[in-house]
């Protein structure tokens, strides 16, 4: 008998014969049904590959669908059958998800899950003239990877460019790390707009303020979202000298670029989004409050009440406190703090508007304070930042960095250095939508390095979601990211520190007394699509559900299973297809007498989690990242204005930087539901939606 060398897969290629994924398979299928272990699989696989190479030599060379029909027929033969139904329908299953990914015209060389190619496809992969696909995943990391290393022959034209170029196509296509939307999207082609985040300024005058809707505008085009503080904008009512009128105020400005935004997005790859933060102390701020109450206002904004100190403490106290007319400095008026309070928390439970952002610790903790007070965030809020400065964002993917129920601490720490090196790269492979944010942007040289895929990293621990145990592991795993991705700007200094550098605190560091290449180094972002491509759940949020239905294309439906729960409830023997469709039903697995108790405890889903647990987490993460953390506090349909209220309230007592909540319901258009639909009862999720706020998509 000839010894097989090789195998012709699908696409007509020739690939090395492996027996040991045979084996692989095999094991795999009798895990799902019988729960064995790897002696038969070792068995069955040998009389597999005799069985092959009775059949076929080296000029006769078996096909894929050759060598699993094989498989088949030693199952049967060795008496099987249950375990060669598994294996032919999870056959069916993957022939389904091939021909749909033919039918989008992706070729797929990372087997990616549908989901990730839909998104793939309709977003980032490159088309000719005509619309058709002409990149494949593989591909778009490629030239993402070749665009950014490039930079290195800027600092030293004798630099090994291609190994640079090869360990960031690594850390991509193994799905480690990911940037941000617009580096994928972008990095290597005409545009090459590669920042997800901007604040723009908005100035007290009409020239000032459609100066900032153009900009708005170029950046939602290039695939970026925009951040806006109005409090700078006199209130309504106000004198306008230059016409002797009146001034309309900031929310009715607002309703401009609202309107912008939708004009601009029916055109992009990516919808726009925008951040609306209006002081708690301006005179219209009653108004701003309850602007998202009125049908169809400001549906492309994010609204937060930028509070200070001194208005928390008056809620404390219960005292009153100033309006302050932003055009003259005088004193308008004054409020009830705990009214202005009560009316934020109920519009909050109502509309899942305003949230808030603490805008003195953002201060207190900006290490570049020299250049003057931060005013506003990005739209989900993860990162202050300066007029006109803008930030590169990737997330690495720390479920992938668990082995044998360990962190991988050594792993994890070769992946943030190519993070951070990559992340530094792009702000120079950037081409800038305008000079001004080019200048503010090289001046500081923010990065926010951050992660997605933290539910299941907790269960790959056995660790709950709700507990001190999980708080401990956040502090751990949010320090190590933090201190390594400083270590790796240090040592990144060597190409020069930040131009800030001696007006920022890191001048007057320790750790950083010779130099640091990056004003911050890390956040916690929403990774929304990103997280779609990695397969992992979103940033720091907990599983929105453990099987769920998701509309990849209209009319469209697959059953989605969380992967670790499916990899756990086969090898504990409790897996069929009838529960992963009873669990769609209802998206928990809390009070199912088919999952055992300790499964249970550890696969918590967003709403199985009190409110409180949701603010400690994200706490936990704050206290050692640079920029700041976005996690949404979600909350059942039956919370109430209390339980947002306490939220609140402790986000400011732990030292957020701000906070969000959504209480299930409380939009008219949801991107996720839990329970009736039109259809049927279960669980279904439009094809963006990653975890965290169901009320919108997330533009990460």
């Amino acid at each position: 008998m000839a010894r097989l060398s090789q195998v012709r897969k699908r696409d007509g290629s020739l690939e090395d014969f492996q027996p040991q994924k045979i084996q692989e398979a095999i094991h795999k299928a009798l895990q799902a049904v019988k729960g064995k272990d790897g002696k038969l699989a070792k068995k069955l696989a040998d009389q597999v590959v005799q069985n092959l190479e009775r059949h076929f030599s080296s000029k006769i060379i078996p096909s894929v669908e050759d060598v699993q029909d094989i498989v088949e027929e030693t199952m049967i033969r060795n008496k099987l059958s249950d375990v060669a139904k598994a294996f032919i329908l999870y056959r069916q299953q993957h022939k389904d998800v091939r021909e749909f990914k033919t039918f989008l015209g992706v070729r797929d060389e990372l087997k990616l899950s549908p989901n990730a190619i839909k998104v793939l496809a309709r977003r980032y992969l490159l088309r000719n003239e005509e619309g058709s696909i002409i990149e494949t995943p593989a591909r778009l990391f490629r030239r993402v990877a070749k665009a950014v290393a490039a930079v290195e022959r800027t600092y030293d034209p004798k630099t090994n460019v291609q190994k640079v170029e090869d360990s960031f196509y690594k850390l991509m296509s193994e799905l480690d790390f990911l940037p941000n939307t617009p580096t994928l999207m972008n990095a290597g082609t005409q545009l090459g707009q590669l920042s997800a985040c901007f604040v723009i300024p908005v100035g007290d005058s009409l020239l000032e303020i459609f100066d900032a809707v153009k900009h708005m505008a170029i950046i939602h085009q290039s695939g970026g979202g925009t951040g806006f503080s109005f409090s700078r904008l006199r209130p309504k009512g106000d004198l306008v000298k230059s016409t002797k009128g009146v001034a309309s105020g900031p929310v009715s400005f607002m309703r401009i670029f609202d309107t912008t935004t939708d004009v601009i997005k029916q055109g992009g790859k990516r919808r726009g989004a925008n951040m609306g933060i209006l002081r708690c102390d301006h005179p219209d701020i009653l108004e701003f409050i309850n602007a998202k109450t009125h049908e169809g206002w400001l549906t492309n904004f994010n609204v937060s009440v930028a509070v200070t100190d001194k208005f928390m403490q008056a809620v404390d106290k219960n005292l009153e406190y100033d309006l302050i007319n932003p055009r003259s400095g005088r004193v308008t008026g004054k409020l009830k703090a705990k009214e202005v309070f009560e009316l934020i928390c109920a519009n909050a439970w109502r509309t899942a508007d305003p949230g808030l952002i603490f805008i003195d610790e953002i201060n207190r903790k900006n290490p570049t304070s020299a250049m003057g007070t931060i005013e506003s965030t990005n739209p989900c809020g993860e990162v202050p930042l300066h007029p006109y400065e803008a930030c590169n964002l990737g997330s690495i993917n720390v479920a992938r960095f668990v082995r044998n129920g360990k962190p991988e601490w050594e792993r994890l720490q070769k992946a943030i250095k190519t993070a951070v090196h990559f992340l530094d790269n792009v702000i120079d492979a950037n081409k800038y939508p305008l000079p001004e944010i080019e200048a503010v942007v090289k001046s500081n040289r923010r990065i926010g390095l951050g992660i997605m895929g933290f539910a299941e990293m907790l269960i790959r621990l056995n660790i709950p979601y709700d507990s001190n145990k999980a708080l401990e592991f956040a502090e751990r795993l949010m320090k190590f990211l933090n201190d390594e991705a400083r270590k790796c700007s240090n040592e990144l200094a060597k190409r020069g520190s930040f131009p800030n550098f001696d007006r920022s605190v890191w001048s007057k560091d320790k750790r950083t007394a010779k130099g640091t290449r990056n004003a911050t180094v890390t956040t916690i972002a929403p990774t929304g699509t990103i997280s779609i491509i990695a397969n992992a759940t979103s940033g720091i949020e907990p599983l929105f559900a453990v099987t769920f239905v998701r509309e990849v294309m209209e009319g469209t439906h697959l059953l989605e299973v969380n992967p670790v729960f499916e990899d756990v409830a086969k090898k504990r023997g409790f897996y069929s297809k009838g529960l992963m469709m009873k669990i769609a039903r209802r998206g928990s697995v809390q009070g199912l007498k088919e999952v055992p108790k300790d499964v249970q405890r550890v696969f918590v889903t967003a709403l199985d989690i009190d409110p409180e647990w949701h603010v400690n987490i994200q706490a936990a993460f704050q206290k050692s990242c640079d920029n700041a953390v976005s996690k949404t506090i979600n909350l059942e349909e039956k919370a109430t204005i209390e339980d947002v209220r306490k939220a609140y309230l402790a986000a400011y007592k732990l030292k957020c930087k701000g906070i969000t909540v959504y209480r299930y319901g409380s939009k008219k258009e949801q991107v996720l539901y839990i329970g009736k639909t039109p259809d049927e009862e279960h669980v279904a999720a439009t094809s963006e939606f990653a975890g965290g706020c169901p009320g919108v998509e997330c533009v990460h």
